[in-house]
């Protein structure tokens, strides 16, 4: 007789739950193996520094029956290189019968996913990293991770070609050698009469007319243009007899001045004195009414504003003067006036001189003339040390700092102008010193900053474009670096070109700007590459190599050229 023995429940159960999870690790270690028939496409390939960021779009499509339905993975996309690795976000997705939050992926029908992220470009990064998928799965209480999946090459960071050739902008001269002036004086006359009472020609601005005369008449610099006499009558009397009179009174006056200007041994071509008759002066009349202590001007003033017809107007004025004492003896005399100018040029320093002054001396000139002075010299030294008095003599003046920063800049003293800028910025506010400062920032790191002064830049000139322009390159924004940059033939704007996907019109701005540096060829050098010209690209790229010799290391890695070798 065959005996059956009977193992207790307690010792069968272990083995039946192994069983029981045996298909369940196995259900993804399948999901492994069958992971290509996801057809995992990156995009970039290779993956390119955009902006400060790496951004990866990742696409494909889960085939029918090939997600367990108990089953929930995690992918993650990592960045590695030597000496370091940075993830991306983490994508879930999960079975139809699984518990969880994750994408659902049916099992009897495939299911396509788009994936994209970014992570923060670091150094390491540039041409020598890879990207890898990580899964990680689960299914009950078993979990397992698959082997990491290469998916691609990385980084691609032709957009750091990026030239710091930033315009800085001068705070301009209003420097003008010659220089237009005038000399004033007033000469007031009798009720109805046109000679110059001798009274009037002590008075302190004749007096002052004077001397200015004799002052011309010393100084070759001084170059007396012409008079121009405005002479009035006040309006209380007949219009015609105004006319004459102010004509009268506008000759009287020249004559005065000829004869001011002959005793100042002066000679004046002819066409020298002009005269400018105004006749009777009604809107002088209402002005100094207005300005009157008279109880009833207002009164007074909008009755006479009544008579369109002017001769009664001036009767009326005649019967009112008879009453307000004041308009008879203050406010008509005044009116009864001729207003003498005299134009006269006085011409500055030569070229010559105001260099040698700006040396010597600055404190001598005014404050636009040492700042053009400035403009005269081709030393940087020199241009410096005229800035430099600029600021000390003229302290409530932004321009010296300023200018000083510019020098400084073309110098290589990238610290030292940014200093000057900032003093430059305490004396005032300034889009010019905007476009300045904004343009170290950026040199300095510092985007925020960068975008914040170009934005209050407005109005400093085309510096403010170009500048902004190689601002948007820096953040990634492509188009809008090209617009910028638009009628620019720089290594900059054929790198915006290049880098927004136009490498031919990238190779048109370079062969415009017949720039011959190491730079501009390895810019050259990308764009055939990108284009296909495999000959083209290996011929700039060996220039730029020639003309500076470090750039050895970065051509042989840069994965723009994996197809050339």
């Amino acid at each position: 007789m065959q005996y059956i023995v009977r193992q207790p429940l307690a010792l069968l159960l272990p083995a039946f739950v192994l069983l029981l999870a045996l298909p369940g690790c196995g259900g993804l270690g399948k999901m492994e193996k069958a992971i290509e028939e996801l057809n995992l496409k990156m995009n970039p390939e290779p993956l390119t520094l955009r902006g400060s960021e790496v951004e990866l779009n990742l696409s494909g499509t889960f085939p029918e029956k090939y997600f367990a339905k108990k089953a929930i993975i995690e992918a993650t996309p990592v960045l590695v290189w030597e000496g370091g690795e940075a993830a991306f976000e983490t994508q879930g997705f999960q079975g139809e019968d699984a518990a969880g939050n994750y994408t659902m992926v049916p099992f009897k029908s495939a299911k396509s996913f788009d994936y994209t992220a970014k992570v923060a470009y670091q150094e390491g990064m540039e041409d020598g990293a890879r990207l890898e998928l990580r899964i990680s799965g689960t299914m009950g209480s078993k979990s397992m991770d698959f082997a990491p999946v290469v998916l691609g090459d990385g980084v691609i960071t032709t957009q750091n070609w990026i030239m710091s050739d930033d315009r800085f902008v001068i705070g301009a001269d209003a420097f003008q050698r010659v220089v237009s002036y005038t000399e004033e004086a007033e000469i007031h006359y009798a009720y109805n009469r046109s000679n110059v009472r001798s009274a009037e020609l002590r008075d302190d601005d004749i007096a002052a007319m004077k001397e200015f005369f004799a002052f011309a008449a010393d100084h070759d610099s001084v170059m007396l243009k012409g008079t121009q006499v405005s002479a009035y009558a006040s309006p209380e009397g007949e219009i015609t007899l105004n006319e004459d009179l102010a004509m009268e009174r506008s000759e009287s006056a020249n004559a005065a001045v000829a004869k001011l200007l002959k005793r100042a041994k002066i000679d004046v071509e002819d066409g020298f004195f002009g005269n400018n008759p105004k006749g009777e002066d009604w809107a002088g009349f209402q002005d100094l009414m207005r300005a009157s202590e008279i109880e009833d001007k207002d009164l007074i003033l909008r009755v006479l504003s009544m008579y369109s017809d002017k001769n009664r107007r001036e009767e009326e004025i005649k019967n009112i003067a008879k009453t307000y004492k004041e308009i008879e003896k203050e406010i008509l005399p005044a009116l009864r006036r001729s207003m003498i100018t005299v134009n006269y040029d006085i011409e500055g320093y030569t070229d010559e001189e105001l260099m040698a002054i700006a040396m010597e001396a600055p404190a001598d000139l005014t404050v636009e003339e040492v700042l053009y002075a400035a403009t005269l010299f081709d030393s940087n030294d020199d241009k410096l040390k005229v800035y430099q008095a600029a600021s000390s003599t003229h302290t409530d003046d932004w321009r010296g700092p300023n200018n000083e920063g510019v020098v400084l800049m073309a110098m290589g003293k990238l610290n030292q102008a940014a200093d000057r800028f900032m003093a430059a910025d305490e004396r005032g506010d300034s889009p010019v010193i905007n476009n300045n400062l904004g343009a170290v920032a950026r040199m300095k790191g510092n985007l925020t900053d960068a975008k914040r002064y170009l934005t209050g830049a407005s109005g400093a000139g085309d510096a403010v474009k170009y500048n902004k322009a190689i601002l948007a390159i820096q953040e990634g924004n492509y188009s809008q670096a090209v617009s910028n940059f638009s009628g620019e033939n720089t290594v900059n704007a054929a790198l915006a070109k290049l880098l927004n996907g136009d490498a031919n019109g990238a190779k048109t701005i370079l062969n415009n700007s017949e720039d011959d540096s190491a730079v501009a060829h390895y810019v050259m050098a990308v764009a055939n590459a990108r284009l296909g010209n495999a000959a083209a690209a290996k011929e700039h790229r060996d220039m730029a190599v020639q003309k500076d010799a470090s750039l050895s290391a970065k051509a042989s890695a840069d994965l723009e050229f994996r197809d050339l070798d």
